[in-house]
């Protein structure tokens, strides 16, 4: 062996932090080490049986595709074998050396001190290959790639340190062994009955033969090899055959997550089109859930065939949340992403499928705590739905959850329908207000007449909400209507005496109007009375027909360029500031006191002033006036 074959490279500096992690931390659940190889030594086989319908010269290539748990327990060692796919010396530096697309550094940010919570982290962020350094201090894997000669083989060694170890050897047999050496208080996972139990609790349903020998009955006898997994896809079974925990189990294999899903949908559909789908909603999110470019959707197979890992075409993009398999007749076994594309009976499938998740997920909603979990962790990747898929816009409308001015708190639980239930009988509206958080937004001065009236408003504090209604326009034949903006018309809700005190107050303001008008009009379209307000002097709104202030923000922080707009100015006629503004005889103190009154106005809605400095001198001047 040269010089050139052999080297020693050092892990990135994200996993030596994992690797310690690992090691001296995760040991609430040590055996997930297992579930998680036999599910990386499956896709390795997955992806084999792919380029098998397009190679048939692979290397080395057996009849019978299995994985092989070997146990040693004199040595103490374990090691998990499988004839897939296997790796290059490149593929092996990058998959186990610098893990750069494993997500780690998320998974560090997101730890929270407590050895049970972090080590459900392990399978979310994909870094389940280290968990192997939870029960062994020594871990080799030897693997070669079924594309290349048995010269080409690699083997990579590591203790855990900051260093690893890559050599070129010789292999037999392509595909990949990996062999743990046990730290000497984990022997426990050097005995075969160990081993099988927890098989049968993980990988039950690989769909691929994991074997192990037999145990020994007698001395002089060689143990025969034996399947210890049902080697069954669980998804061509029916559904009263399968028990919740075998489902949960299944859902951790397919989607690399240690928790269990919120619920699941499994269903085979025959007819005009032939297929089984088996969906699952997870109970946490992936670290790249906002990524809207990350790889998504679910593991595509064509007659129990490995197809793809994320079939995009199935499922909207807001749904990119959903885990699980689609194992179909109707298409060809060289499927492509390319023909799955053009393919119109995808069209038909995606559009159940979306149909079929919408149930799912409008199911869980029967479970009160259960849809909050579930709200909590994908509520905002929901909320894409209504622009985004029109057919279901209402259906996933039902779906959506706010904080209202009835709530307690900024929870998110409150549904539309729920909100027309307690809408007045007089209310046409479904009313909103929109602001960059919860705390602005419950405190909006354009809330104060519908608190007085006990009028209900939907507090919109997402980024994307302003942006989710503009699609969304209608819910159950009632309009949304944004608290702040155009002229406030109640219609019936307003009496035959508030519409006469209206009239009779723009009468007698009508010169103050006029003043300040004249004052503010480089920064103002409009000056009027107003009787939204009812503790507060004054507020800005937005035209009927102009964006609100809060898709401003959002398309500015974006870099996008936004229009210039100007916007209403409304003075509370029954406020003191108001009516000593409009007695005022001094020109500068009016004018000072008009521009503060507009500045407090942009504060109150959550804007930044132009001239802060300006605010706030005046605003000590009028101070000083006051105290003499």
């Amino acid at each position: 062996m040269t010089t050139a074959q052999k080297e020693t490279l050092g892990f990135q500096s994200e996993a030596k932090q994992l690797l310690h992690l690992m090691i001296h931390s995760l040991y609430s659940n040590k055996e997930i080490f297992l579930r998680e190889l036999v599910s990386n030594a499956n896709d390795a086989i997955d992806k084999l049986r792919f380029e098998l319908l397009s190679n048939t010269e692979l290397a080395s290539v057996t009849e019978e595709l299995r994985i092989r748990i070997d146990v040693d327990g004199d040595a103490k060692t374990v090691t998990i074998t499988d004839n897939g796919i296997g790796m290059t010396r490149d593929e092996a530096i990058s998959h186990l050396g610098t893990i750069a697309k494993s997500g780690t550094a998320q998974f560090l940010d997101s730890l929270t001190g407590d050895q049970k919570q972090d080590s459900q982290l392990i399978g979310q962020f994909g870094v389940g290959f280290y968990s192997t350094f939870i029960v062994a201090d020594k871990v080799v894997v030897e693997s070669r790639s079924a594309k290349a000669a048995k010269e080409e083989a690699v083997r990579w060694t590591s203790e855990g340190e900051a260093e690893f170890e890559v050599e070129t050897i010789e292999r037999e047999e392509a595909g990949t062994s990996v062999t743990l050496y046990l730290k000497s208080d984990e022997a426990e996972f050097a005995d075969g009955w160990r081993i099988r139990n927890i098989v049968k609790k993980y990988a039950d349903h690989v769909s691929v033969p994991v074997v192990m020998k037999q145990m020994a009955t007698e001395e002089d006898k060689e143990p025969e090899d034996e399947v210890v997994n049902s080697a069954k896809a669980l998804w061509t079974r029916s559904r009263s055959d399968v028990s919740e925990d075998e489902y949960k189990e299944f859902y951790k294999l397919v989607s690399h997550d240690f928790q269990d899903p919120l619920k699941w949908s499994h269903n085979r559909v025959e007819g005009k089109l032939d297929y089984t789908s088996l969906l699952y909603i997870p109970s946490k999110a992936s670290f790249d859930l906002y990524q809207r470019e990350s790889p998504r959707g679910v593991k595509l197979y064509v007659q129990r065939v490995f197809i793809m890992d994320d079939a995009e075409q199935f499922l909207p993009l807001y749904l990119r949340f959903i885990r699980g398999i689609v194992d179909s007749n109707d298409l060809s076994l060289n499927v492509s992403r390319e023909i799955l594309q053009k393919d119109p009976a995808i069209d038909s499938m995606r559009s159940a499928l979306t149909k079929r998740s919408l149930d799912m997920i409008e199911k869980l909603a029967d479970d009160e705590e259960k849809y909050q979990v579930f709200w909590d962790e994908f509520g905002q990747v929901l909320k894409e739905g209504p622009a985004e898929d029109f057919g279901n816009r209402e259906k996933v409308a039902g779906l959506l959850r706010f904080a209202t001015t009835e709530s307690a708190s900024a929870t998110q639980n409150q549904s539309l329908k729920a909100y027309i239930e307690r809408m007045k009988p007089e209310q046409d509206k479904v009313y909103y207000v929109a602001a960059e958080n919860y705390h602005m937004a419950a405190n909006s001065p354009h809330l104060e007449i519908f608190r007085k009236k006990g009028l209900e408003v939907i507090l919109f504090h997402d980024r994307i909400d302003e942006w989710l209604v503009s699609h969304l326009a209608e819910f159950d034949g009632k309009q949304f209507q944004d608290v702040a903006k155009g002229e406030l018309d109640l219609g019936d809700l307003q009496d035959t005496e508030e519409k006469q005190h209206q009239e009779e107050t723009e009468e007698e303001f009508k010169g103050l109007v006029e003043k300040i008008s004249k004052l503010l009009e480089e920064n103002v379209e409009e000056v009027r009375m107003t009787h939204r307000l009812t503790e507060s002097p004054a507020c800005l709104v937005v035209s009927e027909d102009d964006m609100g202030m809060q898709m401003r923000r959002v398309l500015e922080s974006a870099g996008q360029a936004v229009p210039e707009n100007k916007r209403i100015f409304e003075l509370n006629p029954d406020h003191p500031l108001v009516q000593k503004l409009n007695d005022e005889s001094d020109s500068d103190r009016f004018n000072d006191l008009a521009r503060v009154l507009y500045d407090q106005a942009q504060l109150a809605e959550g804007s930044q002033l132009n001239e802060p400095a300006t605010y706030v001198a005046r605003l000590n001047k009028l101070l000083l006036e006051l105290s003499k």
